[in-house]
């Protein structure tokens, strides 16, 4: 019997138990440690390291070198801590890519919000001026009066 491939699989009961670990914490683990690998002080205290222990196997007595000349013992080291902080520096930058697209999604919607906003305002003023238009203004009131009051004296004196 073939298995579906729409189908999930069932859940196969292993020997060990399995480790269960938060991802948010080992996270932000990871994000500390790609900063301080990210650091001048990093790369003077693996400097410094190196130095010793190269100079520690040059120039120790036979019997306290614990490296000697090709230095096999460093080139182990210094891969396997290459090989865990390339992972970790990988980590560290998806979840930073992660928070900028959140952040990015937040600024859309912020200017899309911000568009809306301008967009009621410039109706709102629109209809103000149309609203306006309608209203009658003190010069426009002021120069009626003044004719009507002219119209009158003329009346007056009108025989």
């Amino acid at each position: 019997m073939t298995a579906r491939l729409d189908q999930p699989r069932e859940v196969r009961r292993t020997l060990l138990p399995r480790v269960h670990y938060d991802p948010e914490s080992f996270g932000r683990l990871s994000e500390r440690i790609a900063r301080f690998l990210g650091t001048a002080r990093f790369i003077v205290y693996m400097t410094v390291f190196v130095a010793v222990w190269l100079g520690w196997n040059t120039f120790a007595p036979d019997f306290l070198k614990f490296d000697p000349y090709p230095f096999i013992f460093l080139t182990l080291m210094l891969s396997l801590q290459a090989s865990y902080a390339a992972p970790l520096i990988l980590l560290a930058q998806n979840r930073q890519d992660d928070r900028d697209r959140v952040q990015y999604e937040q600024d859309r919607a912020r200017g899309d919000r911000s568009i809306a906003d301008t967009e009621y305002l410039t109706r709102e003023i629109a209809g103000l001026r149309v609203a306006l238009n309608e209203v009658v203004t003190r010069d426009f009131l002021r120069s009626e009066l003044q004719q009507i009051i002219k119209d009158l004296d003329a009346k007056e004196h009108v025989p």
